[in-house]
């Protein structure tokens, strides 16, 4: 396989440079074996069955986006994941001439000292602080990530630190959104428990790599970047219990997705889970947790793509976003949803 395999052609105005309102009112496209369905996302409730689970990603997203200086040089700051000694892997711009020993001065009084450069491109950075300390200092210096496509030359807009979070939001540490979560709401929430769905969340700290564009044309050796993970057992046990039940695990988003898939053994069981994932999951790949995925429009020779084509199928994912390129449904992160059936 190769990346042009996955390639498609959309028009720039599908890209949506801002949510649904309400959110929920973001139109989904089903995805079945008898073909595509054109519902909305407020319609879930009716298309799950009682008993059937719903599994969402519970990271929040922090302002990883830092501006920084090193004498006279302006250094951009991308925070990835922070790694168990406490330091914290990035993502750097205008930082060629970086040492290590370099002190990095932000907004606030905040500063990183550059411990080394990693093979991967990043840089590995530890600042003066941890913490609640820490977190607060992000809030004074930091601004949200936002995807490239989305235009903001002036930087995140007042509403975005709202609409870029998910209403399961609970964990600190995620880069970006997990942003199939960005669909529901708390009143969405209250009609999927009255219809008898079932819920619980996972943790998933989405990483800056989510952002870089895939290179390496051979996708046997291609690596995505680790990001930390987390599956209770309590979680777990109503996961396994559900589908012993003969309930559906209706998976919400790529995230939550492929944590799943790290932590199911043979058999399709969660185990409990705390640690790091890189899965890469393309055709081929044999699914052991989800029946149904929850998920967004993706971009064009990405992984995310592959990983939808894996599940569904990719004769029928190339046909369906075919569908919703003709039907005017709006792409990527503050864009419309599909419900996808596994192939």
């Amino acid at each position: 396989m190769a990346p042009a395999e996955f390639d498609f052609l959309l028009p720039p105005d599908r890209i949506a440079q801002h949510p649904a309102r309400p959110r929920d009112a973001a139109r989904l496209l089903h995805v079945a074996a008898d073909g595509v369905h054109d519902r909305a996302v407020r319609d879930l409730p009716a298309l799950l069955s009682p008993g059937d689970i719903l599994v969402a990603n519970d990271t929040r997203v922090i302002p990883a986006q830092l501006e920084g200086k090193r004498g006279n040089a302006r250094i951009g700051i991308t925070l990835d994941r922070p790694l168990p000694d406490g330091s914290w892997h990035a993502l750097a711009r205008n930082a060629r001439r970086l040492r290590p020993g370099d002190v990095i001065a932000f907004a606030g009084g905040l500063n990183a000292t550059l411990h080394r450069r990693d093979p991967d491109g990043g840089v590995v950075l530890a600042f003066d602080r941890d913490g609640e300390a820490f977190a607060a200092a992000l809030r004074t210096a930091g601004a949200l990530a936002l995807p490239p496509y989305i235009a903001r030359p002036a930087g995140p807009e007042p509403a975005d630190a709202q609409d870029y979070q998910t209403v399961f939001a609970a964990h600190e540490g995620a880069v970006a959104a997990p942003t199939a979560g960005l669909h529901f709401s708390a009143g969405l929430l209250d009609a999927l428990a009255r219809a008898g769905i079932l819920r619980t969340t996972i943790t998933l700290h989405v990483g800056a790599g989510t952002f870089l564009p895939l290179r390496d044309e051979n996708l046997e050796t291609h690596r995505l970047h680790s990001e930390r993970g987390h599956i209770s057992a309590e979680a777990a046990e109503a996961i396994n219990h559900a589908r012993a039940a003969g309930g559906r695990l209706v998976v919400i988003g790529t995230t939550s997705l492929r944590l799943l898939e790290t932590a199911a053994d043979e058999a399709g069981r969660v185990r409990p889970f705390a640690g790091d994932t890189d899965i890469f999951i393309r055709p081929g790949h044999r699914f052991r947790s989800a029946d149904l995925l929850v998920t967004n429009f993706h971009l064009p020779r990405s992984t995310l793509f592959m990983l939808v084509c894996a599940f569904a199928g990719t004769g029928r994912m190339r046909a369906a976003y075919a569908h919703a390129i003709a039907a005017n449904y709006r792409f990527y992160s503050y864009g419309d949803a599909t419900l996808l059936e596994r192939a």
